[in-house]
């Protein structure tokens, strides 16, 4: 969209790529997994590729990425806001990219927004980690619609933010993560919940890097305690050497169908004809 909205500017025609019809100057290609196949359209043109799946160190140029205007109109479909308020995090997850590509959290300043929106999209890594996350708080409550927030760590909340974080008008959960099975978060979420309704969260609970069947169990069984709805995410290496086991896939789909979730425990949980998951526990020694 930054793109569009830059070459529109200097009088360009832009159009989504059509490699049986169309005929053009330049094509612009991005991915952002490594394991998205690539293009292999014969253009007869310039080709710029970009975004982490090609290059994690690629980015669009400064003229470009300063210039502060999203193209809404070549997604017509998506009535919705994208919007950082910042860039970056604090942490050094060694299972995360964030770090690598985007350095130490900094703040940047908004772009417009979506002239059919109607909510925004607000996909800070760490939101509340951003120094000015007080004029982010302001300017999504002036903007007076409805917010879904990507990225809050709950290990920095405190009661001024979460005061705030009850604010603003809710698009969906506020999605938080309990990602190293090493780090109990438990009587944080506990904290966490005087101040924001169990209801408004979803946990991301990252499985298949350095966790156990139990270490999975442990974080999965606390937040159902507490009223969290938990998302299982397998990992994924950016080399694209591992893929997740059966074990992760029958967990993700126990996990993330609440129908599932509420029903049975995973124990019970019969994800193919003849097999129950408590084998995947006997075999743990759980």
């Amino acid at each position: 969209m930054k793109l569009s909205a830059y070459h529109k500017a200097k009088g360009d025609k832009v159009e989504w790529a059509l490699p049986l019809f169309g005929c053009y100057n330049r094509v612009y290609a991005s991915k952002i997994f490594t394991f998205t196949p690539d293009d292999t359209t014969t253009w007869n043109c310039e080709v710029i590729k970009g975004g982490t799946g090609y290059d994690i160190k690629s980015h669009l140029p400064v003229e470009i990425e300063n210039f502060g205007v999203l193209d809404y109109s070549i997604y017509p479909q998506y009535a919705f806001s994208i919007q950082f308020f910042s860039r970056g995090c604090i942490r050094r997850c060694p299972f995360c990219l964030v770090r690598d590509k985007e350095g130490e959290i900094h703040p940047v300043d908004p772009v417009n927004l979506n002239p059919i929106g109607k909510h925004i999209e607000v996909l800070d890594n760490n939101f509340f980690a951003n120094p000015e996350w007080k004029e982010a708080i302001k300017y999504l409550l002036e903007a007076k619609q409805k917010v879904n927030l990507h990225g809050v760590d709950i290990r920095i909340m405190d009661e001024e933010q979460a005061y705030w974080l009850n604010k603003l008008p809710l698009y969906k959960n506020i999605h938080i993560a309990w990602d190293l099975p090493t780090l109990d978060l438990t009587d944080k979420l506990r904290e966490f919940i005087r101040y924001i309704k169990p209801y408004k969260l979803m946990c991301y609970v990252l499985i298949g890097f350095n966790s156990t069947v139990a270490e999975d169990m442990y974080r999965i069984e606390r937040l159902r305690e507490l009223g969290i709805k938990p998302y299982i995410m397998p990992y994924r290496d950016f080399e694209n050497r591992r893929k997740p086991t059966q074990y992760e896939k029958d967990l993700a789909q126990y996990v993330n169908k609440p129908m599932i979730f509420k029903s049975c425990s995973f124990a019970d949980f019969s994800p193919r004809k003849g097999f129950k998951c408590q084998q995947y526990l006997t075999e743990a020694g759980l």
